[in-house]
């Protein structure tokens, strides 16, 4: 019920948000998958293998959405630089 909830909050944040805030959106974003690398990171030293599946993927997961989100915000904000040619 919570992954539900979640998932339809964070559908009507992304899509009705103003467009001047989407790079600070993915910023927040970048910031919150670097808190679940972290934790991550504490929960693979568990004795439980389980729990040790979980915290790779989730390092795995959002390591690619840390990666993602720079690529996009880089792109975002190349957009806005003056052509100095």
């Amino acid at each position: 019920m919570v992954f539900v909830l979640a998932g339809f909050v964070g559908y009507m944040l992304v899509w009705n948000v103003q467009p001047a805030l989407h790079t600070p959106l993915m910023s927040v974003s970048n910031a919150i998958s670097g808190q679940v690398v972290l934790g991550g990171i504490f929960m693979v030293s568990s004795e439980e293998v389980a729990t040790q599946v979980f915290a790779v993927a989730a390092i795995a997961i959002a390591a690619i959405n840390i990666g993602g989100g720079f690529m996009v915000t880089h792109r975002m904000l190349s957009m806005f630089k003056r052509d100095t040619s």
